[in-house]
């Protein structure tokens, strides 16, 4: 999978990130909005976002919905309702911010198949053995585009970025 040493991701695209580090460069923790806040603004949105100088909405609570969820209604949820709020976002702001999902048990649960860049989502239990394919559910297997995040050269991966949903 490429990589991205750039600050892109902090400006632009939707960004899933699992490093408290890297949240805490686009935003303090009282701006973090709820996924329910997230949800009911699509197609409300506000003209100013709350983080990076009107740059960033950081988003947390999605990890713990999909714990809460079988599989199956998880997948569908998340190209239904997630997937939609996403575009909603993007189309709003005309690509010209960012959206982040602030994930912090993401890197035990993110998991990328290095032969084909394929990105899955490791269930919790009682759903341990199940994975959730992020890429066909939510960027349609545009696996050349997503990226992951490196803070800096050599560093490990502290979330994953992509440009545009489509």
């Amino acid at each position: 999978m490429k990589q991205i040493l750039d600050t892109v991701w902090q400006r632009r695209g939707t960004s899933w990130i699992w490093d408290e580090e890297t949240r805490n460069h686009v935003c303090v923790a009282d701006e973090v909005w709820s996924l329910r806040q997230f949800l009911q603004s699509v197609g409300r949105w506000p003209d100013e976002l709350p983080s990076n100088a009107n740059n960033t909405l950081v988003v947390a609570g999605l990890d713990g919905i999909l714990d809460l969820l079988t599989p199956q209604d998880a997948e569908s949820w998340l190209g239904d309702m997630v997937k939609e709020a996403i575009l909603s976002f993007q189309s709003y702001y005309e690509g010209e911010a960012a959206l982040v999902f602030w994930l912090p048990s993401g890197h035990g649960r993110i998991k990328i198949h290095s032969a084909t860049d394929a990105v899955g989502w490791h269930c919790a239990a009682p759903h341990s053995e199940s994975m959730l394919d992020f890429g066909r559910i939510l960027w349609g297997e545009a696996r050349e585009y997503p990226q992951e995040i490196l803070l800096r050269e050599g560093g490990k991966p502290a979330g994953l970025f992509h440009l545009r949903i489509t």
